[in-house]
């Protein structure tokens, strides 16, 4: 379903230009529309704080407990909310104004940040505490995802959709080389809490930004039919359009088999190559400054055809470097392949998400992007616990190999049968 000729009217008079032509403007063409730069921004700020917090949590959780198995379980731990709650946020978002939600989702992440920080400077923290504020954490992303993702393409016109989707993975991605950078000096000048501080504080520059957009209202088919009946109604749109089932499972394969890598990062850095807090947050950094050029990369094509023969060709790329990653024992090496992992990733996610959003009505749109989020980020939990107690039975050598070797095997069969995801 198009926009009302009221929001298409909000939207042309945000766009300080015409469309751009240049390889800049087209690179950046997202960022020309004022409610987006607002929420790009904002959210570009408290992203930061939140990769702080995530380095620092792991780096706490694995010297509390010297175990993979149990960062592995905090990696569950807080992407897990996904599998439980996401289809109910995708309902709302079709129902609610999206930024009210997200402005729930963002009081509630910060009021956590800053409990847990407490308790790490009073000296109570225990992992238990630490569990529960990342489910908790988990349930409240779990409800604003939809909401975010959802809101974006309503900010800008059609056409600059695929641009908007990637430069939302730039500022993601710039996030995750700034936030470890910063949470590398943080933790040696003050430790953990200070982290869980800085995320906490962060959280009001996304708050600022959604205070001041002015959000499109929903388009709604139909009145709310019940929660359960609007679900289903999502899912038969999904099944619906084998492009959508496809993309949702390369989603998933991606994130269950992939993402392990990034997780599991602290182990590389303690037992392979011990080189503790600051190296382990060079290693976060390195991956994410090769994101940022994906990302880059993907928002100036983003008018180009044939995304998905490109998105698989990165995935089966990026499923060969994380299999020679896993037996890297050089570090120089294991930083370039981190690098160009960092690219991969970042080109796959934002080349599929692109294609969703592209194949989905406004008034499905929550409800459909759930989906794909519950596949996308359904996988990370379900793939940490397993590469969790891989890497403790075996090493983390063998729980990457394998990862690495299974994913190549799935975008091969993708690319052998000439899978369309373009049409």
């Amino acid at each position: 379903m198009s926009a009302s000729l009221p929001q298409e009217q909000a939207i042309e008079a945000q766009a300080q230009t015409p469309p751009p032509r240049g390889p800049i403007g087209r690179t950046f063409s997202a960022l020309q529309y004022r409610d987006f730069r607002l929420l790009w921004f904002g959210a570009f700020m408290s992203t930061t704080g939140t990769w702080m917090q995530t380095v620092a949590q792991g780096w706490v959780v694995l010297n509390m407990t010297n175990s993979p198995f149990l960062l592995g379980v905090d990696g569950f731990l807080a992407t897990g909310p996904m599998l439980l709650f996401s289809l109910f946020g995708g309902v709302i978002a079709d129902r609610i104004e999206r930024k009210k939600i997200m402005l729930l989702s963002q009081y509630l992440q910060m009021t956590f940040a800053f409990i847990l920080a407490a308790l790490l400077l009073s000296g109570n923290a225990r992992v238990e505490h630490i569990f529960i504020l990342s489910f908790l954490t988990g349930s409240a992303q779990s409800f604003s995802g939809p909401a975010y993702i959802s809101l974006l393409p309503l900010l800008v016109r059609r056409e600059d959709v695929p641009n908007a989707v990637a430069m939302n993975s730039v500022q993601f991605n710039l996030a995750r080389v700034i936030g470890p950078l910063l949470a590398g000096i943080a933790l040696a000048a003050w430790g953990a809490p200070a982290c869980f501080a800085i995320n906490g504080v962060s959280f009001i520059a996304v708050i600022i930004a959604l205070l001041l957009i002015r959000s499109p209202k929903v388009n709604k088919e139909e009145a709310a039919d019940g929660m359960v009946n609007e679900m289903k109604a999502g899912f038969r749109f999904v099944f619906s359009r084998k492009k959508l089932l496809v993309l949702t499972f390369l989603a998933f394969a991606g994130t269950f088999i992939g993402m392990p890598l990034v997780t599991f990062l602290p182990v590389v850095a303690k037992s392979i190559f011990a080189i503790g807090a600051k190296g382990y947050a060079w290693m976060m950094t390195t991956y994410g400054l090769g994101s940022v050029c994906g990302a880059l990369l993907v928002a100036a094509s983003a008018y180009s055809a044939k995304k998905g023969k490109v998105a698989l060709t990165l995935q089966f790329v990026f499923a060969c470097l994380l299999t020679i990653f896993a037996f890297s024992r050089s570090l120089p090496l294991s930083l370039v392949l981190l690098f160009f992992s960092g690219m991969c990733v970042v080109g796959v996610i934002s080349l599929y998400s692109s294609l969703v959003q592209l194949t989905t009505s406004d008034s499905m749109r929550g409800r459909v992007m759930s989906i794909f989020m519950l596949a996308f980020r359904g996988g990370m939990p379900l793939g940490n616990l397993i590469a969790g107690y891989v890497a403790t039975r075996w090493s983390i050598t063998t729980a990457l190999a394998i990862n690495g070797v299974v994913l190549a095997v799935v975008a091969l069969t993708f690319i052998a049968r000439r899978t369309q995801l373009d049409e």
